[in-house]
């Protein structure tokens, strides 16, 4: 039996691909013990979405409200005001996804800093705290987060995919961190799985970033590769083994961790 009171801190809920069994992809988390899930918002439309879908399930479920590195070069400063007024709902406990990505590089570099400074800002002004994505652009992030140092304590880094030497940079800047099923991949996951057990108990969450990462160590394995929060008890457990902690004390520290850092009354 899986450990009850899970928190998904990361889940595209709004993705197009739940949109067929959204009720019962929500019914299975549940089942495996989620509690309670907070929704990305990856452009304005997905935000606007993940507020919907906060509002058909207010006992359950909370957003995040932003522009995801992808996509900054479609998002200019006249888009200021929307992204504005999607943070002031109430059902939106985090500002982003936002940060930086020049693994892909989707939009220039010089773009998705344009618009993940916008978003600093707006965090700010909106006292929210800062749901972030970095890839392979570690030292312009950590640069651009240190000239708002009032928001470091209030940031976490998602997804967090890297080795030592960044997480221990990403923890002296006082950020929490999100781990995913990539921990549960043995051909990517090393580093992170090497270097987990140096995140204090009081900077962990948890996220499955459904439907992307679906956990390797699922057995049976599935016939799909789409994620969903039912499975967050998979990471848990592979959370565990790699710290040498009972996945119970995980699954209280995280939650605890969760509901501290988005203000959840849950």
């Amino acid at each position: 039996m899986q450990p009850p009171g899970l928190i998904d801190i990361g889940i595209n809920l709004a993705h197009e691909s739940f949109d067929r069994d959204r009720a019962e992809v929500i019914a299975r988390a549940q089942n495996a013990g989620v509690i309670a899930m907070i929704v990305t918002g990856s452009t304005l439309a997905d935000s606007a979405r993940g507020l919907e879908l906060c509002r058909q399930w207010p006992g359950l479920l909370r957003a995040t409200a932003g522009v995801h590195p992808h996509h900054a070069a479609g998002f200019q400063d006249s888009d200021r005001a929307a992204l504005a007024d999607l943070l002031a709902d109430p059902m939106t406990v985090a500002a982003g996804e936002c940060g930086l990505d020049y693994y892909r590089n989707y939009s220039p570099p010089a773009e998705q800093r344009r618009a993940f400074g916008l978003q600093l800002q707006l965090a700010l002004e909106h006292k929210l705290p800062v749901f972030l994505h970095q890839r392979e652009a570690h030292e312009d992030l950590m640069a651009m987060l240190r000239e708002h140092p009032q928001l470091l304590p209030r940031a976490v880094l998602h997804c967090f995919t890297g080795g030592g030497a960044e997480l221990d940079d990403c923890l002296e800047a006082g950020l929490a961190v999100g781990v995913t099923g990539w921990i549960c991949d043995e051909r990517r996951g090393q580093a992170l799985r090497d270097a987990i057990g140096q995140i204090p108990d009081d900077r962990l969450m948890l996220e499955t970033d459904g439907p992307y990462l679906l956990p390797r160590t699922i057995q049976p394995k599935p016939a799909h590769r789409r994620n969903e929060p039912m499975h967050l008890p998979v990471i848990l457990e592979a959370v565990a083994a790699c710290r040498g902690q009972p996945a119970d004390q995980i699954a209280a520290v995280t939650s605890a961790n969760a509901r501290r850092f988005f203000g959840l009354q849950l």
